[in-house]
């Protein structure tokens, strides 16, 4: 199992309703993720429509397997295939006459490897009016070890990502649309659910206004020890580092927190 990973986060403005125009952008941003050596690939929440939750019935597809399923699951395959990398973020999914925000991660080959649909939804941002609540939680065990899959409002819930950690995930992925003026909220939680879980946090947020609400960005990677290994400002980027799941280990044997817990007092 490799130790060493290349990730780039892609820290874009949404258009609302325009997923011709985030696709051609994200494409781009993509295209020059894998010139970087990229091996993961991270997209915002929501990241084909923004919170079009309204328009939902027309702008929400099927969930694919492999590029050839078509539909806007299938296109972001297509993007994972054609430049040979893993690709995830979350688009408005149709399943069961229901809508899901739904976390989908695929291969080089352009095979799905997880999909996760938002288990706590967001009353602020109306989603529990469009959307249904996902049922399950998932954690993918890829070729850097096992990873751990959440959407933006999860980051406030922390039985979930330490269910992930007690369960052996040194990664957490967390596409978002976070916006103003909790900015000090998503730094903080960031942190603390890289801390307290000894793991990396890979989490990219969108900038850019809808409506009435702005998005600041500050897309980031927490490695065990609670440092931002890069942290992005309020304007489109690409980031892109190298972590070592390695240090994941070393915290852990350090400060053995999972091996001091008291679960049967909690």
């Amino acid at each position: 199992m490799t130790t060493k990973l290349t990730i780039s986060l892609v820290q874009m403005d949404c258009r609302l309703g325009d997923p011709e125009a985030n696709f051609a952008a994200a494409a781009q941003s993509i295209a020059e993720a894998a010139r970087r050596g990229s091996d993961l690939v991270l997209l915002p929440e929501l990241w084909s429509t923004a919170y079009a939750l309204d328009a939902a019935p027309a702008l929400a597809s099927a969930l694919a397997i492999r590029p050839s399923d078509g539909g806007w699951f299938g296109r972001m395959a297509a993007l994972a295939a054609t430049h040979g990398l893993f690709v995830g973020g979350s688009l408005l999914e149709a399943r069961h006459a229901r809508y899901y925000n739904c976390f989908a991660l695929y291969g080089p080959d352009g095979a799905l490897h997880g999909a996760y649909r938002k288990v706590h939804l967001f009353r602020l941002m109306d989603e529990e009016k469009f959307l249904a609540p996902g049922e399950e939680t998932v954690m993918v065990d890829m070729p850097w070890g096992k990873t751990g899959m959440a959407i933006c409002y999860d980051l406030r819930f922390p039985e979930l990502l330490r269910g992930y950690a007690l369960a052996g995930a040194r990664l957490m992925l967390l596409p978002a649309e976070w916006p103003h003026p909790r900015r000090e909220h998503w730094r903080t939680l960031l942190r603390a659910r890289a801390i307290e879980n000894q793991c990396y946090v890979a989490a990219c947020n969108r900038v850019g206004v809808t409506g009435n609400t702005a998005f600041f960005g500050a897309s980031a990677i927490i490695d065990p020890w609670g440092e931002a290994l890069v942290e992005a400002g309020e304007v489109e980027t690409l980031l892109t580092v190298t972590v070592d799941l390695a240090r994941v280990d070393d915290a852990r044997r350090r400060i053995p927190v999972f091996e001091d817990r008291r679960a049967d007092l909690y």
